[in-house]
């Protein structure tokens, strides 16, 4: 048997990949975060699969139940919201799966960034402006962050930011990147992007707290910080310049 760990990307059913939709049928274990993946999803597994919500279970619960179907030779789809690299806290799920010997893949998903932005009709980096996207949270009851990967410090970059987990610590974040990006630098903190109830607010460092708070959001939402955003006064790129060669388009 193998574990699949599926990105099941950011909420809306058909931003699944193929792959990780056809693993899902085919599973019959079926793990999933409850609180981010939709239900509609879960549904696509066998009639009969094994389907556990483990927003409520711990480490040791989760490996019982991978171990359990190991035992029973079933596939497990362990299904994780957005890309489980990112903040999927899979890493220690396979090291525990390494030590009982049960082979496992990955399947990506679409990450929320990559959605918000998709939602926004923009692109994260533009030339002149911004080529760096950096991925970061804030510390607040999840771990430390490490030494050098504080706001603060990342913001020095003027790079786009995306802020994962960290709406319900807002203050901290317009505080430590107000002095790099500026008071008017803009911001969007989006709600379960792509779901049926998704809410995108814009604003600025100096007003998105309490557009946020009118809006009552507290969880379950991203924050993107940056010169990028609602930019229309920026450069061409120099990939399709008519002046610029490369080996699919030579010099005539």
């Amino acid at each position: 048997m193998t574990v699949h760990f599926i990105g099941a990307g950011p909420g809306a059913t058909d931003l699944i990949t193929v792959r990780g939709l056809e693993l899902i049928r085919h599973s019959p274990v079926c793990l999933y975060a409850g609180s981010l993946v939709p239900l509609d999803l879960v549904a696509e597994a066998p009639e009969g699969a094994r389907i556990v919500d483990t927003a409520s279970m711990n480490l040791d619960r989760i490996v019982a139940e991978m171990e359990a179907a190991d035992g029973c030779s079933e596939d497990v789809a362990r299904v994780h919201s957005g890309d489980p690299a990112l903040y999927g806290a899979i890493a220690e799920q396979m090291r525990r799966l390494d030590e009982l010997g049960i082979d496992y893949d990955i399947t990506p998903g679409v990450p929320a960034y990559a959605a918000v932005a998709a939602a926004l009709n923009t692109e994260l980096t533009l030339p002149e402006i911004s080529q760096t996207v950096i991925l970061t949270r804030t510390s607040v009851r999840s771990s430390a962050m490490p030494k050098g990967e504080a706001l603060a410090e990342l913001g020095r970059s003027g790079a786009t930011l995306a802020v994962h987990l960290s709406v319900n610590n807002l203050a901290n974040v317009v505080r430590e990147l107000m002095p790099q990006y500026g008071a008017d630098c803009p911001v969007v903190v989006a709600y379960r992007v792509s779901w049926p109830d998704q809410i995108i607010i814009c604003g600025t460092l100096a007003d998105i707290r309490g557009r946020v708070k009118e809006a009552g959001i507290t969880r379950t939402a991203l924050i993107l910080v940056g010169r990028v955003l609602g930019q229309e006064d920026f450069n061409d790129s120099r990939l399709y310049a008519a002046d610029h060669h490369h080996v699919f388009r030579p010099k005539a």
